[in-house]
């Protein structure tokens, strides 16, 4: 008789189901896996064994043999240990495919890995309505994904139990996540009220606190350049405080990134902020794959939220070129031997850079060390190309003496407010994404200008030589300025302010 139970190994960012079999034949005692199975796999022979004889749970002696379907398909990861030693004790003939994720301590405890996560979220989508037993500890996480009929365990007898039974019931899914919420239209988004870091903090920058607060209602990529200490990397950590809420599947989205990254999972409202150093390598931004294991890079990790480069020409020219594809698609893809790999990389690009490399050409007080070539070559860091995949760049003042004790006009809670506003305004006419993200399509749909807006663009356009790509980022731009005014169609104000923003 052979029992057959169902697992799922990770192959690049997606899940691949696995069927576990096990059989009992006639030979030595010996235990064999096979099926292509990664070191980690073939540990479990000791974890499976001693649990089960610590549960009172006797093998026969006999030839064990466990193969992992399909066989050509490389397989990894301690999550197979639960189904493992629950094919060597299922009992029952029913047909009913059960999934099960779980690392065996020696004493038969279900232990959770950060692995699973990722691995049922596909899960859901390959085989809805599934019946999965799962470690109860990961009950608070687990229970927000949909499509799947939890059983909770905590040991191996309470999993061979549940396995045996097929009319057992599932547990209540019924999970809550207890932060703050909006509803639009039938959908919940969540958000955090409370700002560790405010705006209010950032004085006199009234120009580039307006820059913020249009780039984060529509998600787009911002550049500020400035003197050193004038609140360039102020204004771009407190940015994740004030942007749109998000949805339920963003937050599962942004948990899978966190365990494909090894990180420790959990629920939160805020979108991600991601900061890599300048020394950062190519790698590291990208991401990498091999064989056995994926390794999402920065602009992965950023999906959804913010990318954020401090120093932006110090980092390699290599980096800021490949970032190309990501700001333009909003995917990317990574082409290895053994690995074809599809990242989504809808972030917000924020860059903070100084006007040449001692810092003080903008500056009023102080004088520039750097000769003209220093600084055409520092500037000339940032291609053409690049800057076209710029939504909006600002160039900061300087902050004047004895400004620091004034109050300062706008604060996180008012900013928040108006962009959870204009996010109403969005969806409620029907679009899902955000403005800086729209294609050709969506622009044509939403981007709607009246004749002096258009007549005013097309000057622009011919006066300043802006390329195709231009010419839409500032009608998305101007689409975000006037959702934050609660107008339903673009004026020539706001074609003027988001001309103001551009780079020229």
């Amino acid at each position: 008789m052979v029992n057959k139970i169902l697992c799922a190994t990770s192959f690049g960012t997606s899940a691949k189901i696995v069927e576990v079999e096990a059989t009992f034949t006639r030979g030595l005692p010996n235990f064999n896996i096979t099926g292509l199975a990664h070191h980690s796999i073939q540990e479990s022979k000791q974890r499976v064994q001693s649990a089960l004889v610590n549960n009172h749970f006797i093998l026969p002696a006999r030839k064990i043999n466990v193969n992992l379907s399909p066989s050509d398909l490389p397989k990894n990861g301690g999550h197979f240990d639960l189904p493992i030693a629950l094919a060597l004790q299922k009992n029952t003939d029913n047909a009913e495919d059960w999934f099960a994720f779980g690392e065996l301590g020696l004493d038969g405890s279900v232990k959770y890995l950060d692995s699973i996560y990722p691995l049922l979220l596909d899960v859901a989508l390959l085989y809805p309505d599934a019946k999965v037993i799962v470690p109860q500890d990961a009950k608070d996480l687990l229970c927000m994904i949909p499509n799947l009929r939890f059983y909770f365990v905590q040991t191996l007898t309470q999993a061979i139990e549940i396995c045996n039974t097929p009319d057992l019931l599932p547990e209540s899914q019924e999970g809550t996540l207890g932060f703050e919420k909006i509803e639009i239209l039938g959908e919940s988004y969540f958000y955090q009220s409370h700002f560790e870091l405010d705006f209010k903090d950032v004085y006199h920058q009234p120009i580039a606190k307006r820059a913020a607060l249009i780039a984060a209602s529509g998600f787009h990529n911002f550049i500020m350049e400035g003197s050193p200490g004038c609140g360039k990397s102020m204004i771009a950590k407190r940015l994740i405080y004030i942007l749109p809420p998000s949805s339920l599947q963003e937050m599962i989205e942004n948990v899978k990134h966190q365990a494909l990254n090894k990180q420790s999972t959990a629920y939160t409202p805020l979108r991600p902020f991601r900061n890599p150093h300048q020394s950062a390598s190519k790698s590291s931004i990208l991401g990498s794959a091999t064989q056995y294991e994926v390794k999402p890079g920065e602009v992965a990790l950023a999906h959804n939220g913010i990318l954020f480069f401090d120093e932006l020409p110090h980092f390699k020219r290599d980096i800021l070129e490949s970032l190309r594809e990501p700001l333009e698609n909003n995917k990317l893809s990574i082409s290895r031997v053994h690995s074809k790999i599809e990242y989504d990389t809808s972030f917000m690009f924020v860059g903070a850079q100084n006007p040449c490399p001692c810092g003080n050409l903008l500056s009023k007080t102080k004088e520039c060390r750097c000769q003209d070539r220093e600084i055409a070559a520092y500037r000339s860091r940032l291609s053409e190309p690049f800057w076209d995949r710029i939504d909006m760049f600002v160039q900061m003042s300087e902050e004047k003496p004895n400004t620091s004790s004034l109050p300062s006009c706008m604060d996180s809670q008012s900013m928040q407010e108006q962009v959870f506003a204009a996010f109403k305004y969005q969806k409620n006419r029907g679009q899902k994404i955000f403005n800086g993200k729209l294609d050709e399509k969506g622009i044509e749909e939403f981007c709607v200008l009246d004749t002096p807006s258009q007549t005013l663009l097309e000057q622009a356009i011919e006066r300043f030589g802006l390329s195709y790509r231009a010419k839409n980022k500032i009608k998305k731009v101007a689409r975000t300025i006037a959702d934050l005014a609660q107008e339903e169609c673009i004026t020539k104000s706001h074609i003027l302010e988001a001309l103001s923003y551009r780079r020229i």
